[in-house]
């Protein structure tokens, strides 16, 4: 029987590749904005791309909010998705869901820094976590994005442009990468498969 992943409907670009990827591992994945579907899923996934502001409205628009905030499943934010599970973005000042603690700021630009920071990155492992597992090192990951949160507690795996930030993260049950997995090749599908397998 295929596990089956709720993705919720927040309106990024990269909801196919996502789900693409889950399918690959063997997984079901339906895209909704449905409540009731989202509550009773075994696993949710928020991907996003885009800005934290029309994420949030559409998040809001759908009356998505309190119901992200309640989910006690395992739950997967990628890019823009982990961004608006902090509890504030500096990307227009934008009131986020505050599953993670802390706030996305924005990355710091400089010589031979750009911004937004696309390409591959290495990933600096933290603390343990069974989303790690099987994830030899060095590993490389796929970014593309101009915000991020600073390593905390949440923090299990880092990446550094123009200084550290969060790119693998949890807290209880919310879990996210700042990453694309669905594009980092054998190693975003590990990540996946973990998330399925927890």
């Amino acid at each position: 029987m295929k596990r089956e992943v709720v993705l919720i409907d927040a309106g990024g670009t990269n909801i196919g590749s996502v789900s693409y990827a889950l399918e690959r591992l063997g997984a079901r994945a339906i895209l909704t904005d449905d409540a009731g579907l989202i509550r009773s899923a075994e696993r949710v996934v928020l991907p996003g791309v885009g800005a934290a502001g029309p994420g949030m409205a559409r998040l809001r628009a759908a009356n998505l909010v309190q119901t992200i905030q309640e989910l006690t499943q395992p739950v997967l934010g990628v890019c823009l998705g982990m961004q608006l599970l902090y509890g504030h973005s500096e990307e227009g000042d934008t009131e986020c869901l505050g599953a993670l603690p802390g706030r996305v700021r924005r990355l710091p630009g400089g010589p031979g820094l750009r911004v937004p920071h696309m390409g591959w990155n290495l990933l600096e492992p933290l603390r343990d976590d069974p989303l790690l597992d099987g994830i030899k090192q060095p590993s490389w990951a796929y970014f593309v994005h101009t915000y991020a949160a600073a390593p905390d507690a949440a923090t299990v795996a880092a990446s550094t442009h123009g200084g550290p930030f969060a790119a693998v993260v949890r807290s209880g049950n919310f879990c996210g990468m700042q990453f694309h997995p669905e594009r980092s090749s054998l190693v975003g599908a590990r990540l996946l498969e973990n998330f399925l397998n927890q």
